[in-house]
């Protein structure tokens, strides 16, 4: 009796030192958010902002985790300095007053030990409202180069820009845009 309940305490330990949450911080070199919409119906235009941040928490046993993502929305990158200019001013993303546009997770929801959503809210030009993310691609694996734990990930989102004040020439240009975020994050 004593040995089985030696047993139980230690697979109790075991599964608790198991259940620690894991902290990532993004690598700036491969993270990076974009977006794209149709614009008057001509193409789909796709720009991206060239400065991510993300942080995330895992729990890969217990099925917890934390995401918090912050964009410079100075880095905004069309591939024209000139339309840059133009998606910054107060019609679209007024960086002058909002600098940054930020995501905070509410929960993420899990197929297994993966990570397949992300429930949270989104911040653009100081209005906050609740975006679902969907992620599409997920893989923790050591780093070849870090020689630590890293994680990345594909994941999108539809928003309608209308509902954070950006909505200059809905519906010719479309209100609809796609967020895509291409995170790739190292153990703390």
């Amino acid at each position: 009796m004593k040995k089985i309940f030696a047993l139980l305490i230690a697979a109790t330990t075991t599964m608790a030192a198991l259940a620690e949450p894991e902290h990532f911080t993004s690598d700036d070199t491969h993270t990076f958010s974009s977006f794209s919409y149709n614009h008057f119906g001509y193409s789909t235009q796709q720009s991206r902002f060239n400065s991510t941040k993300v942080k995330v928490m895992l729990d890969r046993i217990a099925k917890v985790g934390v995401l918090e993502a912050t964009i410079d929305a100075k880095s905004v990158d069309t591939g024209s300095k000139l339309f840059d200019q133009h998606i910054q001013a107060e019609d679209f993303l007024d960086t002058a007053r909002y600098p940054t546009i930020t995501y905070k997770s509410t929960q993420v929801h899990f197929h297994g030990d993966v990570p397949v959503n992300v429930e949270g809210n989104l911040t653009v030009k100081g209005v906050s409202r609740p975006v679902a993310l969907t992620i599409t691609h997920f893989q923790c694996m050591e780093h070849p180069m870090a020689r630590k734990l890293a994680c990345g990930a594909n994941v999108t989102a539809t928003i309608k820009r209308s509902e954070f004040n950006a909505g200059k020439y809905a519906p010719h240009v479309a209100d609809e845009v796609m967020l895509s975020f291409a995170i790739e994050a190292i153990k703390d």
